[in-house]
C-alpha cells in the first residue's frame, strides 16, 4: 500500500460485524411487521422478511418505508422495531463478536481511528453502546440521522471522513457484514472495503457488491490493516 493510501480511519459496522447478532435484528423485524398485520405463516410475511434480509445494513426507517408506503404505518413499524429490539436485548443481552474489542483496541493502538457505523436509529445506537459500555471504545459513532442518508449511499463513511479530518478517502477502510455496507464503502472511495462472514450476507453477496476482501471476522480485518498500513506517527515527547 502506498503512503497516499495509509489507513488512518476504520469504519466498522455494528450488528453482525462488531456486535454478535444471532437472530435478534431479524426477530425484531418480524415482530414489528406482525404489529402491522403481516403475521408469520403467510405469504405476505415471507415476502416481507425476504425483503428485510435483502436490505440488511440499510437504515431501518427506510426499510419500513419500502414495506409500508404509508408514512404513518412505516413510522409505527419502526417504533415497534425499536421496542422489540430493546426487549430482546433485555432478555438476551448483547455481546461483542469474539475478538471485536481486542481488534478495535489494536487498531486504536496503531493510531487508526475507529468509527462505528450502523443502520439503527440514534436511540438504538445509544442503547447498544450503553449495553456494551462502548462509548469510549471508538472515536466516533454514526447512524443515518447523523449523516443524512444511510447505506448503500456513501454518507456515513464521508461523514466520518469530515468529522475525523481525513485528508484522502483512500485513507479509510470499511468493514461490514452486508452488501449495503460494501456498496457504501465503495461509493465513498475507501481503499479497503472488507466483508466479514459473521453476519447477514454470505461471501458471494459480499463479493458481488464489490468487496475488496472477504474475511472470517473483524479480527482478520485488524490483521489486514495492521499488516498493510504502517502505524500513524505520533509526536515524540520533548
Amino acid at each position: 500500500m502506498s503512503g497516499a493510501e495509509r489507513i488512518t480511519v476504520a469504519c466498522l459496522d455494528l450488528a453482525g460485524t462488531t456486535v454478535a447478532d444471532g437472530d435478534t435484528v431479524e426477530t425484531a423485524f418480524a415482530e414489528a411487521i406482525a404489529t402491522l398485520g403481516i403475521v408469520p405463516g403467510t405469504a405476505a410475511h415471507d415476502r416481507a422478511m425476504a425483503r428485510v434480509r435483502e436490505s440488511r445494513g440499510r437504515s431501518k426507517p427506510e426499510i419500513f418505508r419500502e414495506l409500508f408506503p404509508d408514512e404513518a404505518r412505516a413510522q409505527a413499524a419502526n417504533l415497534s422495531f425499536e421496542r422489540s429490539y430493546d426487549m430482546l436485548v433485555d432478555r438476551r443481552g448483547l455481546a461483542p463478536v469474539p475478538g471485536a474489542e481486542h481488534a478495535m483496541a489494536r487498531l486504536s493502538g496503531a493510531g487508526i481511528r475507529v468509527c462505528l457505523t450502523t443502520g439503527f436509529s440514534r436511540r438504538t445506537l445509544g442503547r447498544v453502546l450503553d449495553t456494551l459500555n462502548w462509548w469510549d471504545r471508538a472515536d466516533l459513532a454514526l447512524c443515518p440521522q447523523d449523516a443524512g442518508r444511510g447505506r448503500p449511499w456513501p454518507d456515513l463513511v464521508l461523514s466520518a471522513a469530515l468529522r475525523l479530518g481525513v485528508d484522502d478517502v483512500r485513507h479509510i477502510a470499511v468493514c461490514g457484514d452486508t452488501a449495503n455496507d460494501i456498496l457504501s464503502g465503495r461509493r465513498a472511495g475507501a481503499s479497503i472495503v472488507a466483508g466479514v462472514l459473521t453476519g447477514a450476507h454470505d461471501r458471494d453477496r459480499l463479493l458481488a457488491a464489490g468487496a475488496t476482501h472477504v474475511l472470517p471476522s473483524i479480527t482478520d480485518f485488524a490483521d489486514l490493516l495492521l499488516s498493510t498500513s504502517p502505524p500513524a506517527l505520533t509526536p515524540t515527547p520533548p
